[in-house]
């Protein structure tokens, strides 16, 4: 599968800033049994039980869609409303457990099968998404951004960068390794070094998101795209959170992950651009909003939040146009 860049793309590296999010904390990881001390921080507002989530949660949303049975957003951080009740509902809060950025879910004792729920990663998403998955192991340096891996014949992708972990390394290496690494923006990098080492995968990301961390990426793309995957893989430049920010449309599921530019309200159902976290213009965003309503996709792969499954591109489109309205208003 090869790489072709259309619209005047070649190499370039502009000038490295740093990303105002990114916060230089050491990550701490997920743990299955807490040291006394640890347990101290334990959110009072947490149920009695099993599973609670401790004060460093940053509330990035991350097991609220993973376990949402067990998980919910309470005082401005997640806490556990409801200990499992099932197996299956178990297997999700260990899930998001190992999946917590800052590792700030725990079990008041160990729990054996922990091994066993790390086999389950990366997930598979949809029965009508075949081949694409969820990484898990989202990392604290993207504030808990969402990484996909999709399995194609002509090379796998991966859709931002999780956690390094040698044991997600393993299970993704039985599925085909990745081929290419497509960075959405500069935000969700997180350990892209380290995966393109183990996995010997070309990394492609807007010059425009081109910094010190992302300067030795492997494909620079210039302009306004689009720019081709083989034939199934598009990639649309989507500038607002940022000055490179792209999306990646897989045509044949009519998919598109967005990365930070656009994703569901936690509160509704409604789409939400998350200004106060873009570095350019409402205006910018807006234009790049309107760009997809001449795409045609039915899936909204976010890098942060709730997945979107719309009926038809109809309802995708009377999604955005509603959206649109919303700052028109």
């Amino acid at each position: 599968m090869a790489l072709s860049l259309r619209a005047a793309a070649s190499l370039a590296a502009p000038p490295a800033h740093l990303r105002p999010r990114r916060r230089a904390t050491s990550m701490v990881r997920a743990t299955v049994s807490p040291p006394p001390a640890l347990d101290s921080r334990r959110r009072p507002q947490n149920v009695s039980g099993e599973f609670f989530v401790d004060h460093r949660c940053i509330d990035c949303a991350t097991c609220r869609w993973m376990a949402p049975e067990v998980f919910k957003r309470v005082d401005d951080q997640s806490a556990v409303a409801a200990q499992p009740t099932s197996e299956e509902i178990r297997t999700k809060a260990l899930q998001a457990l190992l999946s917590c950025p800052t590792g700030s879910i725990h079990t008041d004792k160990p729990t054996e099968d922990i091994l066993q729920v790390q086999n389950t990663f990366p997930l598979p998403i949809n029965d009508d998404l075949p081949g694409v998955y969820l990484c898990g192991y989202h990392s604290e340096n993207s504030y808990g951004a969402t990484s996909y891996l999709i399995v194609h014949p002509e090379g796998n992708i991966m859709v931002d960068s999780p956690r390094y972990t040698p044991k997600l390394a393993n299970q993704l290496e039985k599925l085909g390794g990745a081929r290419y690494m497509f960075l959405t923006h500069i935000d969700d990098v997180a350990d892209h070094r380290k995966w393109a080492e183990r996995l010997k995968c070309e990394r492609i990301i807007h010059s425009g998101d081109v910094e010190d961390i992302t300067a030795d990426a492997e494909w620079k793309l210039t302009g306004n795209g689009p720019w081709n995957i083989g034939t199934d893989f598009e990639l649309i430049h989507t500038p607002g959170h940022t000055e490179g920010s792209v999306c990646l449309l897989y045509k044949p599921l009519k998919a598109l992950f967005t990365g930070d530019h656009v994703a569901k309200s936690e509160e509704s159902d409604d789409l939400n651009l998350f200004l106060m976290y873009s570095k350019q213009s409402v205006g910018v965003q807006l234009d790049s909003i309107r760009k997809l309503l001449d795409v045609d996709f039915e899936w909204f792969l976010p890098g942060h939040g709730y997945r979107i499954r719309y009926a038809d591109v109809y309802a995708k489109n009377s999604a955005i146009e509603a959206l649109l309205a919303d700052y028109r208003n």
